[in-house]
């Protein structure tokens, strides 16, 4: 019977990184679902949830949307992209604004719960650059009123990233600036 370990939440964040070499190994429909659960468990304004997320996993359409993205070259080796999709319409008080942090927020859920899963992933950005919007969205037949905010690749790590302390004292202030 197989052993399974889990990290603890503060242990996940602490050692996420973004993974852009990778192995080739296929992601699971089973780990890309828990992934997605996370996504939408993240927090949205009055509770709106204007997320929606589009998985790619098709081989020549990863090569298509890697060789159209700057950022994005490691996609055909990842094996899965999930692009994170912000519908202002959906969001609280219709706001654009807020349809976009909402997406961040999921997609940083998507990044934890990668990295929780043991696999890799890395954001990469196509908000706000029109034309890697422009691009997206022809590719992927999403609507004008849909913001493509970003493509993240999720795969097996190839081993060769490791997380980096980001904390900086000089950062924090105490009651005032």
């Amino acid at each position: 019977m197989e052993t399974v370990t889990f990290k603890d939440t503060l242990t996940v964040i602490q050692e996420r990184k973004s993974v852009r070499n990778y192995t080739g190994e296929q992601v699971t429909k089973k780990d890309i679902d828990k992934i997605l659960h996370a996504a939408m468990a993240a927090p949205a304004a009055i509770h709106m949830l204007p997320w929606k997320f589009i998985v790619v996993t098709d081989p020549e359409k990863l090569k298509v949307l890697a060789n159209g993205l700057p950022f994005a070259k490691m996609l055909p080796k990842a094996g899965t992209g999930i692009i994170v999709c912000a519908v202002p319409g959906e969001a609280a008080l219709g706001n654009e604004d807020f349809a976009i942090i909402d997406c961040a927020c999921a997609s940083e859920n998507i990044l934890l719960a990668a990295e929780a899963l043991g696999l890799g992933a890395v954001w990469t950005a196509v908000y706000p650059n029109k034309e890697l919007m422009d691009f997206i969205r022809k590719e992927l037949n999403i609507p004008r009123h849909v913001i493509p905010l970003n493509v993240i690749p999720v795969g097996h790590p190839a081993g060769d990233e490791s997380a980096q302390n980001k904390y900086n004292a000089k950062n924090i202030h105490w009651e005032k600036w």
